[in-house]
């Protein structure tokens, strides 16, 4: 009996012990947490006041805000309520919230299908569908299986398997998913006709762009357009001079959605040697044209022309599309985390579009992409409670000037990605910068980033950083960014 009870006080003693040394350890690792969160915090501040001093920002604004990635806690901000212009770093909020919705797994279809009856001699009559549901992968070059010859010759194949050798209708691009093809309202004119200013189609095409090439002469002479693939319903006209050399790429393309004439103005350096991407004015109609061709190409002949459900409607034809569909084959697109992943990587702005435009369909079966973005707004103050003006958009790749984000409500959603169980591929899709993964954004006057920086004691920060209206060249401003960041190493 007195050895339990000696046995019984010496683990009460040891227990009390271990408990002091665990509340002592866990009190001086606090201690220790708090102490390195205000000598960063110090450190970022002193860096932030000396970048804002620079004379580029004069007239200009910056804003700053830094987490802790493991607590969560505000390490730093500045001006972390006014809303800025985003420019690409918009891509990010686009990114998470079609992730959260819909999973990296999700996939857009698009489906061949035909109407009508197939005869005993091969004739179809009736008419060879496309419907597309906003796959913004189609007949891109960034995917093996998205390829546009890839893309045809399993169209092509899948209708002789069907035994048609006659089409006594037409091909039709369904594409009045998202009421034809659209451009975001707030985009400028000089962008729209430019391969970074595609619009959206339900049927998109090759990344709806065109790519181009000139032969130059002397300096202020015209520059030759080289033949191109055959556009037969609308034209390039060609109004580039020469530059002189080093010049560089000083071309642009006017057009708009379903324009006749494309023009072609500016210059183009007398030593360049590069591939110039113009928007197509009609994705769905040139994408019409291809398999029409490839059929061609392939002895089945074709009674009539092509067209798209948009122009349909706006001939009040739609009986032609009337009737039940029989599905030839369905061609779904690369996975979600994969759009993602390129959508990022190369910043483009038609997968932000059609990203946008999904949202609001899944949300509330609303395409118009202003619409949309109010959905996207109204989706993050009810996951954390970010009041909508803290992010007023108008688009979803960040290209409309008019875009405004709190760096605090970017910062916040980044953090919130940290969580969910898709953020390592939503990680890979950043861009390395500086040695940093983060997503980069440029437009007239406008910088920003926005990433996760790993410091060198192992610590973790989510942060966003942009700037308004700063003077001088941006390689300059970039650079300062990067060493105003770098007080997070």
């Amino acid at each position: 009996m007195h050895y339990l009870c000696s046995r019984l006080r010496y683990l009460l003693a040891m227990r009390r012990f271990f408990s002091f040394f665990y509340f002592f350890a866990v009190l001086s690792l606090t201690s220790f947490q708090s102490v390195q969160s205000q000598e960063v915090k110090s450190k970022v501040k002193t860096a932030f006041e000396s970048f804002t001093k620079n004379p580029s920002l004069q007239n200009g604004m910056a804003s700053l805000t830094v987490i802790n990635s493991k607590t969560g806690e505000i390490v730093f901000d500045s001006n972390n309520q006014i809303g800025m212009p985003t420019a690409s770093t918009l891509k990010v909020i686009t990114s998470i919230t079609a992730l959260d919705l819909l999973g990296a797994d999700f996939t857009f279809q698009t489906d061949l299908s035909y109407t009508g009856e197939i005869d005993s001699l091969g004739t179809l009559n009736g008419n060879i569908i496309i419907d597309g549901k906003g796959d913004p992968t189609l007949g891109s070059d960034r995917y093996p299986q998205t390829k546009p010859e890839v893309i045809l010759a399993n169209w092509a194949a899948a209708i002789k398997k069907l035994g048609i050798k006659n089409i006594n209708g037409k091909i039709i691009a369904d594409d009045k998913l998202f009421n034809g093809y659209d451009v975001p309202g707030t985009w400028m004119w000089t962008d729209i006709g430019n391969y970074y200013g595609a619009g959206v189609s339900a049927l998109n095409w090759k990344e709806n762009k065109l790519g181009i090439n000139f032969t130059s002469s002397k300096p202020g002479q015209p520059a030759t357009l080289n033949p191109v693939q055959k556009a037969p319903f609308y034209n390039l006209i060609n109004e580039v001079k020469t530059g002189s050399n080093g010049s560089g790429d000083n071309v642009y393309a006017y057009s708009a959605p379903y324009s006749t004439e494309v023009f072609l103005r500016g210059t183009y350096g007398a030593d360049l040697k590069k591939t110039i991407e113009i928007s197509v004015p009609d994705p769905a109609l040139d994408l019409a044209y291809s398999l029409y061709d490839v059929l061609q190409r392939d002895s089945i002949l074709i009674a009539d022309s092509v067209t798209t459900a948009k122009r349909l409607m706006n001939i009040d034809s739609l009986s032609l599309m009337q009737g039940n569909r029989n599905l030839i084959l369905a061609t779904k697109s690369p996975r979600m985390g994969e759009i993602i992943h390129w959508f990022n990587q190369k910043s483009i702005n038609l997968y932000g579009e059609a990203l946008l435009k999904l949202i609001g369909g899944v949300s509330a079966m609303d395409f118009n992409t202003e619409n949309a973005a109010n959905l996207v707004s109204k989706y993050w103050q009810n996951k954390l409670s970010i009041q909508p003006s803290a992010i007023n958009t108008f688009d979803g790749s960040g290209l409309s000037p008019q875009n405004r984000v709190t760096t605090q409500a970017m910062a916040k959603i980044m953090q919130y990605a940290k969580g969910r169980p898709w953020y390592d591929e939503f990680l890979k899709s950043l861009p390395k910068i500086n040695n940093t993964s983060m997503k980069s954004g440029t437009i007239g006057g406008v910088l920003g980033y926005t990433g996760y920086q790993i410091a060198s004691d192992g610590q973790e920060y989510t942060f966003a950083l942009l700037v308004n209206n700063y003077q001088g060249p941006a390689g300059q401003m970039r650079q300062r960014m990067f060493k105003l960041l770098d007080a997070l190493k």
